[in-house]
């Protein structure tokens, strides 16, 4: 590499949709169709060196999920502002920043060839603890008190990997963090038989099969499921004038015939 920046093809596999999803949050970041205040991101994105064209035209999702993860983020810490947040799978993500450098403490969990790219392309916070492990490893809990609270986001994480995997990871979280809150999307499950068929977004990038789905119906119902939930709420992108505003409409979101065929974000309450 003679470029100065810092080559992006360290990481692959599923690891590598961070790239994704920071390509098309970055492109919304900036510009005539800007729909999330991320300059870190446009910052990252502009530090590595990487074939970004490889993923195609950039779609508005990521940054809507973006911003509606934030708001969840946001509202626990209204609510307990002495909890810590813990990024599972956190990639390149960059909800720190744009959530003000919040005084928590924030724990980034991801694989080790990601917490490395990390580790270049970010500024060192103190209040941000990197921990290099697999988000299903719960050592990652180990030393976190739950007494003032903990707030645990799965952003673009559980869909990778099969049910029972994600499941015991959501009980998990409950069990660990009484009084605490998660955060997780979904795909529906038209979606993940498509990807685990193969999906070319281009001809040179295939995305990961997707095994796990979930409806919008069934999260909802996550609070009779699993022992130590009290509460799981829906919860609807920003409002938005492109093709993902139906995500962002209640009447559309919530049909008979739209609620259980789109991607959905939910917001677990754990008990006390």
């Amino acid at each position: 590499m003679t470029s100065g920046l810092i080559d992006g093809n360290t990481i692959d596999g599923v690891s590598s949709t961070t790239l994704y999803t920071l390509h098309n949050r970055a492109a919304f970041a900036d510009g005539p169709d800007k729909v999330i205040d991320d300059p870190m991101a446009l910052h990252v994105r502009d530090a590595i060196e990487y074939d970004w064209s490889k993923f195609g035209s950039p779609v508005a999702a990521a940054a809507l999920r973006a911003r509606t993860f934030d708001s969840a983020v946001s509202a626990y810490l209204a609510s307990r502002p002495h909890a810590s947040v813990v990024a599972l799978g956190e990639g390149l993500q960059t909800a720190y920043w744009r959530l003000g450098r919040p005084d928590t403490t924030w724990y980034s969990v991801d694989l080790e060839p990601v917490m490395q790219l990390r580790a270049r392309v970010l500024p060192r916070e103190d209040r941000i603890v990197p921990v290099a492990a697999s988000a299903f490893d719960l050592t990652w809990a180990d030393g976190i008190d739950p007494e003032p609270g903990v707030f645990v986001s799965a952003e673009g994480l559980l869909m990778y990997f099969d049910e029972p995997t994600a499941m015991d990871l959501i009980t998990r979280c409950a069990e660990l963090f009484p009084g605490g809150g998660m955060i997780f999307d979904s795909i529906p499950e038209w979606l993940s038989r498509k990807t685990v068929a193969g999906v070319k977004l281009t001809e040179h990038y295939t995305m990961p099969a997707m095994p796990f789905s979930m409806t919008s119906s069934r999260a909802r119902s996550l609070a009779d499921e699993i022992p130590g939930i009290t509460s799981a709420t829906d919860v609807l992108f920003p409002a938005h004038t492109g093709a993902w505003k139906f995500n962002s409409m209640p009447l559309v979101a919530d049909s008979p015939l739209f609620r259980n065929r789109r991607t959905s974000v939910t917001v677990l309450r754990f008990a006390a």
